[in-house]
């Protein structure tokens, strides 16, 4: 600001006050784009290799559970060695993979093309590749829908513990310790085999998945939302503080306005991780229910009761077992690890 040839004195120079030309203003002026927190985070996701490859792996897994169901030659229910009228053909059970029954041998001897069982069967003559892979639907759709319920109750009940505090917050932070006091896969046991027992939904819409499914959602609703509300009201208690909530406070807003509309849109980073980090806790669950006969009904297949049947003949065909192990083991691994890729992406305190 002043002179640099007299430096002692106390006159201004003027040049420092001269306009900028344009190209120091473009040099000054250059900044990046404007962004959303979502789109930084986005960019932060796809930066990090490890959670790309598991998002890409959960996308190819899933579609791949609900389109080739559609086109698959066989069905996961289908007894190939069963027909109407006719007695069992047990060629068909426990093949090994890529072979076919006797029947499918005497239409490729006659020039047909069939498409082979590329997992072989099971002792039902039923195609274990087509199994596994509705097993994998049906796991991966129970993982889906239960965090969806875990999200919806915690979600609530955290945010009114959070927002109104007192004694509100007492009771209900109680009731989250004597469920976190419980030990849980004892609890989710003894809940699956009273409610699977008690419930019928025979002739109702829930026939078809049947008393076993709907048991286990309503067990990770009874006990799996503790932890996402402990996360949503410690987010809201140093919310609520903030400026403008007292501003919507002061202009007469009501409570659930304000946490619908002020205080949630500020959680949402945790609520996306903390949700994708619950799916892989349900398929979990969902498997180890299932592996102990308290999962889907059959014949509807899951990963889980897969492996179960799969212990009859470990000896004699060990990949029965291996194949719906390994298929757990990818899609939690994967689903863990895009879960820590959102972590720390999206959540602020880890890019400030």
């Amino acid at each position: 600001m002043f002179s640099a040839n007299k430096p002692f004195s106390m006159h201004l120079d003027p040049d420092a006050f001269r306009p900028a030309t344009e190209s120091e203003k473009e040099y000054i002026s250059k900044m990046r784009p404007s962004s959303t927190f979502f789109r930084d985070g986005c960019k932060r996701l796809l930066r990090n290799k490890v959670a790309t490859i598991s998002l890409i792996v959960i996308v190819l897994v899933t579609i791949t559970s609900i389109v080739l169901p559609m086109v698959w030659p066989y069905s996961y229910d289908a007894m190939l060695g069963v027909r109407p009228g006719k007695p069992a053909d047990s060629s068909y059970n426990n093949l090994q993979p890529f072979t076919w029954g006797k029947t499918e041998l005497k239409r490729i001897e006659a020039g047909e093309k069939l498409f082979p069982h590329i997992f072989g069967t099971d002792s039902h003559g039923r195609d274990y590749f087509i199994r596994v892979v509705y097993g994998t639907r049906i796991s991966l759709a129970v993982g889906f829908f239960a965090s969806i319920i875990v999200l919806i109750i915690g979600m609530t009940i955290g945010s009114i513990a959070g927002y109104f505090g007192g004694k509100v917050d007492i009771v209900i932070m109680r009731i989250v310790d004597m469920i976190y006091s419980l030990p849980d896969m004892l609890v989710i046991i003894l809940l699956s085999v009273v409610l699977n027992r008690t419930l019928n939904v025979d002739g109702t819409i829930f026939a078809k998945i049947g008393a076993n499914v709907i048991s286990m959602f309503i067990v990770f609703g009874l006990l799996y939302w503790v932890s996402m509300a402990r996360l949503i009201r410690g987010q809201i208690l140093s919310l609520r503080e903030q400026e403008y909530v007292l501003s919507a406070q002061a202009t007469g807003a009501g409570g659930s306005w304000i946490i619908r509309k002020h205080l949630l849109p500020n959680c949402i980073s945790v609520i996306i991780i903390s949700t994708a980090l619950q799916i892989p806790n349900a398929i979990f669950t969902e498997s180890f229910l299932s592996f102990l006969g308290l999962g889907v009904n059959a014949p509807m297949p899951s990963l889980g009761s897969l492996a179960s049947d799969a212990l009859n003949g470990i000896t004699s065909y060990t990949y029965r077992l291996v194949i719906p192990a390994v298929v757990i083991c990818l899609i939690v691994l994967s689903l863990n690890l895009f879960g820590d890729g959102l972590r720390d992406a999206f959540d602020p305190k880890l890019n400030a």
